[in-house]
């Protein structure tokens, strides 16, 4: 069992595009007996939690930037169902991007604006496996242009797909190989 970060966008355009992409995500998570892991937000990450919990998800956490749940709900405005946990970590948006990708084993990435983008470069710095849904417009549908700019190419722990199920599956083989003399700890 891994730990799978979804990550996108809260609102905007890739909300409209990505919300069957986020639903089957959480779905696919679910039915693989995965840890579901978001930026305990709104829009495609809640969509996400909403369909694992809807597949009977064996856990979904959320990680807040606020510092306490009343902050979390009151000040920045976030949803606190469908998670079976929130951690407040109290470090705003920029710190709990990190912590949340460096607490996952590996991340789905779906639509996306200025958050999702800086979620995406975590994961690919840290070496974190990044899928990325395609045809769910945003931040996402940029990743390309923004390696190649940056004079990165694509690793084997970027990947693109625009089926939920197959972007998983890859993932966990990924993490399967990465992981193979470990792989009792993820039992």
């Amino acid at each position: 069992m891994y730990q799978i970060c979804v990550s996108g966008a809260a609102k905007g355009q890739s909300v409209d595009l990505g919300r069957r992409m986020a639903q089957d995500a959480g779905m696919v998570i679910a039915r693989a007996g995965h840890v579901l892991m978001t930026g305990a937000t709104t829009g495609l990450p809640h969509i996400a939690a909403s369909a694992y919990k809807q597949h009977n998800g064996a856990m979904s956490v959320g990680i807040s930037p606020a510092s306490t749940k009343i902050e979390h709900v009151m000040k920045y405005r976030l949803p606190t169902k469908p998670y079976d946990v929130i951690l407040f970590t109290g470090m705003h948006y920029v710190g709990r991007d990190a912590f949340l990708i460096n607490s996952s084993d590996a991340v789905i990435s779906i639509g996306g604006r200025l958050g999702t983008l800086h979620e995406a470069m975590i994961a690919i710095e840290t070496e974190t496996p990044i899928g990325f849904m395609e045809g769910s417009g945003g931040t996402s549908e940029e990743i390309m242009t923004i390696l190649n700019s940056a004079g990165r190419e694509v690793q084997q722990d970027i990947i693109f797909d625009d089926d939920a199920q197959k972007l998983l599956d890859r993932l966990v083989k990924l993490l399967d190989t990465e992981n193979r003399k470990y792989l009792d700890l993820f039992e």
